[in-house]
Order: C-alpha cells, then sequence, then structure tokens
C-alpha cells in the first residue's frame, strides 16, 4: 500500500505561540507552509489562559492568553493561501536517510512529509512527581485543570491542593478561584515562591496559605481522591516528620515543564542537558537554526519560558528558516526582534534565562 506524501517549503511543528508566529513570519515571505498540531485546535496553551499577559506592547501586553491565540490565527488566516493545517496529527518520527517525517492524524491516517526546512515548535510536557495513590482520579496536571476549566467550562472538582508556587501554579490557583473553586493550600518545596509576586500576593490577598518547604507525601481515597497527606522538607529537601492532612477532593500538580524535543534528537542535532532550561535542548546558532542546517527551534522546545518569549523565537525561526531558502526576506527584522527578545529577558527574574541561553548558543556552525 503507498504512502501519501504532503510536501511544504517549511514545516511547523506545534501550532503553539511559537509555532503560529513561526508560520505567519515565513507565510508572509510567500513560503508554502505546514503546520502540524497534536490537539485538536490551534493556539496550544494560549487558548487555556485567561490572565493578561505580562511583556510588552509588541507581544500583547495587557491581552489575556486567548485574545492573543485569535490575533495570531487572523495573522494565518491573512496568508492562507500558503498555509495548509493538520490538526489532531502527530510529528511520529523523523527519519535522516529519507529526510522524511512520519505523521498519524487521529488513529487512522498515516502519512509522510517531506519539507525542505522544519521549525520545532513542540513546546513542552507537563513533570510530575510520584507518591502513593497519584494515580487515583482527581489527580492532575495544571494543563489538565486549564483545559478542563478554561477550553471546555467544567470545574474539575470543589477543594484543590495545589503542588507548586511557580507562575503556573499561581495561575491556575487564580483561575480556579474565579470559578468558584476552593484552594484549601499551595504547597511548594523550595523555600521561596518560584513565580512572579504579584501572582502570589493576589493568592495571599484571597486567604490561601502558600506552605513553603512543604510538599505532598501521599494522596488519600480509594476510588477518588479525598485528602492529601502533606510534609514539612529541611534545607535538603528531606521529610522533617512534620505533616499534616489537607481534605480535598482534587489535587493539582504544577510542578514544572520539560521541552518536547524527541524530533530534534531524531534528526541528530546536538542536544545539552540545561538545568536552567529545564531539560534537554538543542544547540542552536543567532538564527535559532539547530546544528542540522535544516531544523530550527522556537518557544518552550528551546528551553521553558514566558509565552513572549516563544512568540518573538517564533518570529525568528520563521524568517531565518524563509530566509534560507532564498526567498524575499527583510533581515533587517532581526535586528528588532533580537531587541525585543532582550528586552523581555531582561531584569533578575530572567537572568536563569539568560545563563541557561549561553550553555547552548553557538556562534557559527
Amino acid at each position: 500500500m503507498s504512502v501519501k506524501t504532503v510536501t511544504a517549503d517549511i514545516l511547523v511543528i506545534g501550532g503553539g505561540a511559537a509555532g503560529l508566529s513561526a508560520a505567519a513570519e515565513a507565510a508572509s515571505t510567500g513560503a508554502s507552509v505546514l503546520i502540524i498540531e497534536s490537539d485538536l485546535h490551534l493556539g496550544g496553551q494560549l487558548v487555556k489562559q485567561t490572565h493578561k499577559f505580562f511583556g510588552s506592547k509588541d507581544e500583547y501586553a495587557g491581552t489575556r492568553g486567548y485574545k492573543i491565540a485569535g490575533i495570531l490565527l487572523n495573522e494565518i488566516e491573512e496568508h492562507k493561501s500558503n498555509v495548509s493545517i493538520h490538526t489532531n496529527t502527530t510529528v511520529t518520527g523523523y527519519y535522516p536517510t529519507d529526510g522524511l517525517f512520519t505523521a498519524m492524524r487521529g488513529e487512522d491516517e498515516y502519512f509522510h512529509v517531506s519539507a525542505k526546512k522544519t521549525i520545532v515548535a513542540s513546546g513542552a510536557q507537563e513533570r510530575l512527581i510520584p507518591f502513593p495513590n497519584n494515580d487515583l482520579p482527581g489527580v492532575y496536571g495544571a494543563g489538565a485543570v486549564q483545559t478542563i476549566m478554561n477550553v471546555y467550562g467544567v470545574a474539575p472538582g470543589n477543594r484543590v491542593l495545589m503542588v507548586g508556587a511557580g507562575n503556573i501554579g499561581l495561575i491556575v490557583s487564580y483561575q480556579l478561584i474565579q470559578a468558584g473553586v476552593e484552594i484549601a493550600a499551595i504547597v511548594e518545596a523550595a523555600s521561596r515562591v518560584g513565580g512572579y509576586w504579584v501572582h502570589a500576593a493576589k493568592i495571599r490577598r484571597l486567604g490561601v496559605p502558600i506552605l513553603l518547604r512543604h510538599s505532598i507525601k501521599k494522596a488519600l481515597g480509594t476510588d477518588v481522591v479525598t485528602g492529601a497527606i502533606i510534609h514539612e522538607l529541611d534545607e535538603k529537601f528531606s521529610p522533617t516528620g512534620k505533616e499534616a492532612q489537607i481534605d480535598c477532593d482534587v489535587i493539582c500538580l504544577a510542578v514544572g515543564l520539560s521541552p518536547t524535543t524527541e524530533i530534534l534528537s531524531q534528526a541528530g542535532c546536538t542536544m545539552r542537558y540545561v538545568p536552567q532550561l529545564c531539560g534537554y535542548v538543542p544547540m542552536r546558532d543567532r538564527f535559532l537554526r539547530a546544528s542540522h542546517p535544516d531544523f530550527w527551534v522556537a518557544g518552550d522546545a528551546s528551553g521553558i519560558e514566558e509565552a513572549s518569549a516563544a512568540m518573538v523565537e517564533g518570529r525568528i525561526a520563521g524568517l531565518c528558516a524563509a530566509n534560507s531558502l532564498g526567498l524575499p526576506v527583510d533581515m533587517n527584522k532581526l535586528d528588532e526582534y533580537e531587541a525585543r527578545l532582550a528586552a523581555l529577558r531582561a531584569g533578575e527574574v530572567s537572568a536563569k534565562i539568560r545563563e541557561g541561553i549561553k550553555c547552548v548558543f553557538c556562534e557559527s556552525w
């Protein structure tokens, strides 16, 4: 049986903030762009975000995330003659000997993709932590809670224990409160809140305790979650013996993300484990090109960061991938995009990101 092959100048893997920005930028130069997104719709994490973004005017500061998704989708629509979209489709592999990708739409349609250039904007996967009964119904990742609540309009439960006080844990906690769900407590293993203080302050003003140097020991319940045991940690993150029981019907894990980079590894790109970027990420040059000459990276696949930075990285990758094809590209835009990215990464909060990028930056290949 013959297998259909779909072709494009530029394949964009991922239809979130970085992928849509990359696709819009590349399509504006006349490149034929194929977007492959595993979800049922484009927009990625943006469609779940009901809060207003920080950043700069260029990255839609003050605009709610789901509205930013709409802005990017409208831009894609302006160049629809150059863009093909496959949703509910997963890129399952890359075969260097043939230069072909394999892809699966749903559970029935298998096909190949042949692209001259590829932008990997595949985002990230939620991390989970092991503890007894973590397979009970009622234990969710924070992304799942946002999907259930903000996409489908269903409250995940009545009383939630949030594990993790980074930006995701704080923002999802606030969104749950807005939806009428009680937050029993937020526990954080570190000695300080990892997210922005403005988010933490909103939570504290609403009376939600944030317990630092605490983590979950086990979930309680037989068929579903009925509570949790939490314990205090010392400076080496070892339990001190002080425990408490929390009554809840949902345990939400917001304990970090890992870049989704398997396709880059399959392509033979040089990878590095960089803790500041939260996992294995590709080496890249100024143009966000990986060591493989036909692969670019943008967004969380290049290191976990804010969506505002992901959008600018998408612009850079789309611009430079199109330029490599000899299409009419205004490369003066690169300076503008780099300046915007530098502004987003300025300050103490982004010091870790700047440090991590130094570990994977390559002057030239």
